[in-house]
């Protein structure tokens, strides 16, 4: 099956990475399921776990970006990451809907080039693997976030070992439903959680899941996800109208995802063939999959993540406005 073309972020005459305009993706092809992704609340904490999760996927064209912006509320503040230190005068915005980092319909992310090496099935190779890919997604999401006048710092990631491992949610066991967390400004990459067995040597799968854990980071520098979890805790975690909210922000870190890969295939070494198997990887995941209520039926969980694969607009990847049948 044909996959849809991936969308391209920079401006649509140059290809030069503008965060204010670009062109849009062709239409999709056809819906898939989509990827489950599972956060856990432990100890008032934030944290984030993805499972494993295959149909092709088309390349959209992306449009230009803006610099944009779970589990529980977030209560550290921004801090010093890789990419530089926070800037101390920019501060998270509570909101969800009308948040301003989902207003602008011409943001999005823009064109580069990502170099990651290639994929090996060891640790110390999934380790430079998510570092190199960890370093495009700053250089991706950071001029969206400035520009809007939020926080920024590169999450800290981990690679735990074991069958579980300690962070500051708790103590987090290590599965087949739990690939990665994101927790407090920390991204959890156990190597054990990542099913090389099953996925094998394909990168666009692992970048697909980290994207992920860090579309949920830029939801935590924007203000989103506090104002998320205060909205689940008023609803009741475990009451409809609460599931709902926590599928809602669970389908935008797919969208973010999408977003990522979408932009940056066929540049740099992002292949045409790892954006293709991540397209696919997506139909596998889901609700359907997990048995959970959390995070989006497999159609739905796949069809966020590739409106912004094709789309590359921020303001496409607002769930918390999107009926609810499209968060199912």
């Amino acid at each position: 099956m044909t996959t849809p073309r991936p969308g391209t972020a920079g401006d649509p005459d140059t290809g030069e990475p503008d965060v204010s305009t670009g062109t849009r993706g062709w239409p999709l092809g056809h819906r898939a399921a989509l990827t489950a992704c599972v956060v856990l609340m432990i100890a008032g904490l934030a944290v984030v776990a993805v499972t494993g999760g295959s149909e092709e996927p088309v390349p959209g064209d992306p449009r230009a970006a803006e610099p944009p912006s779970a589990a529980e509320p977030p209560p550290s503040s921004p801090g010093q990451g890789a990419a530089g230190s926070a800037d101390t005068s920019a501060e998270p915005v509570l909101a969800l809907g009308d948040h301003p980092l989902l207003q602008d319909e011409q943001v999005g992310l823009p064109n580069l080039e990502c170099y990651l090496p290639e994929w090996r099935s060891t640790q110390e190779a999934a380790e430079e693997f998510f570092r190199a890919a960890t370093a495009c997604l700053d250089e991706a999401w950071e001029p969206v976030l400035q520009a809007h006048d939020l926080p920024f710092h590169s999450p800290e990631l981990v690679f735990p070992t074991g069958s579980e491992f300690d962070s500051e949610c708790g103590t987090i066991s290590v599965g087949v439903q739990t690939a990665a967390y994101y927790c407090e400004g920390e991204l959890f990459l156990p190597f054990d959680g990542l099913q090389t067995q099953q996925y094998g040597n394909n990168p666009g799968v692992y970048l697909a899941l980290l994207a992920h854990e860090y579309g949920h980071h830029v939801q935590d520098l924007a203000g989103i996800m506090e104002a998320a979890w205060d909205e689940i805790y008023q609803e009741g975690r475990n009451t409809s109208a609460g599931q709902e909210l926590h599928r809602r922000m669970e389908l935008q870190a797919q969208c973010f995802s999408g977003m990522f890969l979408g932009s940056h295939v066929e540049r740099g070494t992002v292949t045409r063939d790892a954006y293709d198997n991540a397209w696919s990887d997506q139909a596998t995941r889901g609700d359907d999959t997990s048995g959970g209520r959390d995070h989006g039926s497999n159609e739905n969980y796949a069809t966020w993540w590739r409106t912004g694969a094709q789309d590359n607009r921020i303001a496409e990847c607002n769930t918390f406005t999107a009926s609810s049948e499209s968060v199912r």
